[in-house]
């Protein structure tokens, strides 16, 4: 990790919060982002003990200088309570759904040269 943090890579663990990425690995890793897991934020915005969690480790995030991305936004009102939080970096439905389709295929992009 080191040696792509000295060329310039960014390092983030994905799906924070479900499975194996946790604390420990937020110890150990001290990664410069953490994606917060979308189940973990479903309905943030009436749920106590899941606004507790993310308070915390938004908190715990910026005492580490770790930026946090809300992964699976799909309401109003999640991100209103995770902008209230100081959690300015999402995604999800909200904005946008996902386009895979739309992409270009290289030949298209060559087709379009000539």
């Amino acid at each position: 990790m080191t040696e792509y943090r000295r060329i310039g890579f960014l390092n983030a663990i994905d799906d924070f919060g479900a499975g194996y990425a946790g604390l420990a690995l937020l110890a150990d890793f001290q990664p410069d982002l953490i994606k917060l897991d979308m189940g973990l934020l479903r309905d943030i915005d009436s749920q106590g003990p899941r606004q507790l969690i993310i308070k915390a480790v938004l908190g715990l995030c910026r005492e580490m200088g770790i930026q946090v991305i809300a992964e699976g936004v799909e309401t109003r009102a999640e991100r209103d309570w995770l902008w209230s939080q100081g959690a300015y970096l999402m995604q999800g439905y909200l904005f946008a759904r996902p386009a895979f389709q739309s992409l270009v295929a290289a030949e298209q992009i060559e087709a379009l040269k000539s």
